[in-house]
């Protein structure tokens, strides 16, 4: 398997599995951004876990924005709303996808 086949693989993986979760949350609060928010802080271990991910996303962004200009990657932009809108877990591995196409 090439690793953009892997990368692709785990963009879809890593776009299903959070949206389990975001999904039945959504589905028992209704589209309660407040409380979706206040729940990520909810006690200090989902507080430090969702910190560690803002600054991991927060750290890509800005790597991968360098990145993709030294590179000349096109299509860098989609990383912005696949971090908005999954996660990292769906950004990383786009990213590294659209990298390996150059």
């Amino acid at each position: 398997m090439q690793f953009r086949h892997f990368y692709l693989a785990m963009a879809v993986i890593g776009t299903l599995l959070p949206w389990f979760f975001f999904g039945s949350f959504f589905a028992l609060n209704g589209l309660d951004i407040p409380l979706f928010l206040q729940s990520l802080f909810v006690n200090g271990a989902a507080a430090g876990f969702a910190v560690d991910v803002l600054l991991s996303i927060l750290v890509f962004l800005i790597w991968s924005w360098r990145d993709s200009a030294q590179n000349n990657i096109r299509h860098w932009w989609l990383v912005l709303p696949a971090s908005c809108t999954v996660g990292l877990s769906l950004s990383l591995p786009l990213y590294l996808w659209l990298r390996e196409r150059v």
